[in-house]
């Protein structure tokens, strides 16, 4: 229906503590080294692996892993390959983000999310949130990868959402900011790491406290 509006999602760094997930992960396989080095050195590497590619989420982890320890002169522990697509599903939930979800639904609200990831890993994701969501795009089933239109794409395809009705939230300036600008598309940024950008967005949040009444301000009820 075109009165229907939709709020989508990026998941990882938005819904859920990706940051920590990798840090502490990181930290775990490799104690005595610096470990927001090796974070940023993830955050390098990983975007390359997935650039134009649609594998797993979970082989990008594992392969941004060992290139890592390639980068660094370090050596995954045996058996460890897997050690970050292990560990996700445990990843943990950003304290607001259950009740903004919840609210958005009892406001009328679609939800949506669109990730960089593997279904049965956003499926446990979920699981954790514990909200139920009205659409789910992950890189793997579409072959794409964001910063790529991929996911945006696919939304329009499956949905009947309006784009006058919609609009993304994410945390990435990367993945999600920079190509809902090149789309046309409204996105609210969520800026947990109190980061700078001149990149065009529909709003700004320090996390998802607010972010029902900031989506009710930019999509009224009916207008959608």
């Amino acid at each position: 229906m075109a009165s229907e509006r939709w709020a989508t999602f990026d998941c990882y760094g938005t819904l859920i503590d990706w940051l920590g997930g990798i840090r502490s992960t990181l930290a775990d396989l490799w104690p005595d080294e610096d470990v927001e080095r090796l974070v940023d050195r993830y955050h390098g590497i990983e975007p390359m692996i997935q650039a134009g590619t649609g594998i797993a989420y979970r082989d990008v982890m594992a392969r941004t892993l060992a290139g890592v320890a390639a980068a660094e002169g370090l050596t995954v522990p045996g058996g460890r390959e897997d050690a970050l697509g292990a560990s996700l599903p445990a990843w943990s939930v950003f304290p607001e983000v259950p009740g903004s979800l919840a609210q958005l639904r009892v406001r009328g609200w679609k939800l949506g999310i669109l990730s960089n990831t593997d279904a049965d890993l956003l499926d446990a994701s979920l699981i954790s949130i514990g909200v139920p969501v009205d659409l789910r795009v992950v890189a793997s089933d579409i072959g794409s990868y964001k910063p790529a239109f991929g996911h945006w794409e696919t939304l329009f395809k499956k949905t009947d959402a309006d784009r006058s009705g919609h609009v993304h939230v994410a945390a990435s300036l990367f993945h999600d900011v920079q190509p809902c600008a090149a789309l046309g598309l409204p996105c609210v940024w969520i800026n947990r790491q109190a980061e700078e950008s001149d990149l065009p967005r529909a709003g700004e949040l320090p996390d998802l406290s607010r972010l029902p009444d900031t989506l009710d301000e930019l999509v009224p009820a009916g207008a959608g």
